[in-house]
């Protein structure tokens, strides 16, 4: 993994927080160019430091009420890999981990209601071989949502300013 310096760290945190912030914000803030932010965007991405970017959709909005955590037992923990597999095939699966304690691997998902879960777990989940125990714990609420801390965020972004007679393109701006 590439080590990251004190302006890619400035960068990564003004970018996590909105990965909408147009660049020319984020190289004022960091008191570099446009260019400058962009080349350090590319090659952070380039070597895995950001993974990703995008929208985050509310899963009650499309459907998915139920957020549930799978804790799952195995026959043997050398089967992490081939039951991590089959559950990577499972599309209401979104996280899953091979942990300590009293679980060898934790999984996330959402579905439809508890039916849909109770199929889920018995049909696909508790299938797989290896799999020798599931305990479920369905989510209430999410109360906390957000990125880690990344080092060095001790700053504001500037307001934007906008052109008169223009109108924001979306609610986070």
């Amino acid at each position: 993994m590439e080590k990251v310096d004190k302006l890619d760290l400035k960068i990564l945190s003004i970018i996590s927080g909105n990965a909408r912030v147009p660049f020319k914000d984020v190289a004022a803030v960091c008191g570099v160019s446009r260019a400058a932010i962009h080349q350090r965007v590319q090659r952070l991405v380039e070597n895995g430091v950001i993974t990703g970017s995008g929208f985050t959709v509310n899963p009650k909005s499309v459907g998915f009420s139920t957020c549930t955590y799978v804790g799952i037992s195995l026959a043997r923990g050398s089967m992490y890999r081939e039951v991590a597999e089959q559950l990577e095939k499972i599309p209401e699966i979104v996280e899953c981990h091979y942990t300590t304690g009293n679980y060898m691997m934790l999984v996330k998902l959402y579905c439809h209601d508890n039916e849909d879960l109770m199929q889920l777990l018995n049909g696909k989940i508790q299938s797989i071989e290896g799999v020798t125990a599931t305990e479920t714990l369905i989510s209430l609420e999410q109360t906390v949502s957000r990125n880690f801390p990344i080092p060095g965020a001790d700053f504001e972004l500037p307001p934007r300013q906008r052109k008169p007679g223009r109108r924001p393109k979306d609610p986070i701006d």
